[in-house]
């Protein structure tokens, strides 16, 4: 009996670390790799701050963010399954869908209308975009401002073929205009704070002429993934967009710590120069759009809008049927 009944104890307890076992890693965090769109500035400080935090393990996902080389590469990088989820431009998507049908979906919108810009210097007198004729303004190949530059002209009655385009590169864009070599460098608005902050040590100033002052109000940044991980994973996909929906939250109500955190991580960013960044971007993100739609939701119109503008800049069918490259369907109720 004695025997009988350590068997039958010992028995049970084998049962019972099995289904710890189990459940432990039932438990386990899924690993997902997340792909930005450039270099890891305070744009970024939500993605950086929020993984050190801990605010995507708590949803259940054992992170890893890498910088990205731009939109087209990250969508490229997540369509290929070198990358898990991404961030990137909607207009980029919209290019890669229609033309290649690379099998990757926008599933949160993060800005609701685009950061284009041009900057300029105020001592140089340009007050708005029809000050630009006749001026140079630097550019970089493939760059999505020249792309966009026409249909923005023609909105602010400027002549887009009244300017001068010079190629240059893109780290030696801001200094070539505070030499006053260039009259005009585009940006996105969010980087003003750092540029602006190198111009005043050689007393100068940065006004920032943004597209969307002139009526290019069409919808940039978001979080992509690929048609397979929403088939086959929508709880992960589900569980990935909440945690970037806090991580902006939080970003936005805590900048200063988010800051610090994104600095850890990144050391090579001033703590000051990610605050400026920082702000500016949750403008993008929390402002009287999104509180009509929701948080990174669409407006069925400037949606239809940024796909036409899309399509005209990049010579893509204007009856191609946008909405497959979008699925919110994954946003927090």
């Amino acid at each position: 009996m004695g025997r009988r009944h350590g068997s039958a104890t010992f028995a049970l307890a084998a049962a019972l670390a099995a289904v710890i076992g189990l459940a432990s890693t039932a438990r386990a965090d899924d690993k997902v790799l997340f792909q930005t769109d450039w270099i890891p500035s305070g744009e970024h400080a939500m993605y950086f701050g929020g993984w050190e935090k801990g605010l995507f393990k708590k949803h259940g996902i054992d992170v890893t963010i890498v910088r990205g080389y731009g939109s087209g590469d990250t969508v490229t990088k997540v369509g290929s399954g070198a990358a898990d989820f991404g961030v990137a431009d909607l207009g980029a998507l919209f290019t890669a869908r229609a033309r290649t049908n690379i099998p990757v979906k926008l599933i949160m919108q993060l800005y609701a209308h685009s950061p284009h810009s041009m900057f300029v210097l105020k001592s140089s007198g340009i007050k708005d975009f029809k000050d630009l004729a006749g001026k140079k303004i630097g550019i970089t190949p493939g760059n999505s401002h020249r792309v966009y530059f026409p249909r923005t002209a023609k909105l602010a009655g400027l002549d887009a073929n009244s300017v001068t385009w010079v190629n240059t590169d893109g780290a030696a864009m801001a200094g070539l205009l505070i030499a006053k070599r260039l009259d005009a460098t585009p940006f996105f608005a969010i980087h003003h704070y750092y540029q602006n902050k190198a111009a005043k040590r050689a007393g100068e100033e940065i006004v920032v002429l943004p597209f969307a002052g002139v009526g290019f109000a069409i919808y940039a940044t978001g979080i992509v993934t690929t048609d397979k991980m929403i088939r086959e994973k929508p709880d992960l996909t589900s569980r990935f967009v909440a945690a970037v929906a806090e991580t902006f939250t939080w970003a936005r109500d805590h900048p200063d710590e988010a800051c610090t955190l994104h600095v850890k991580r990144v050391p090579e960013v001033a703590h000051d120069d990610c605050l400026g960044s920082l702000r500016a971007v949750v403008t993008y993100v929390f402002n009287d759009h999104s509180k009509q739609t929701g948080l990174g939701k669409h407006e069925p119109q400037r949606l239809k809008f940024t796909y036409e503008i899309v399509a005209e800049a990049q010579t893509l069918d204007p009856k191609w049927d946008f909405a497959q490259a979008v699925d919110l369907s994954f946003l927090p109720r």
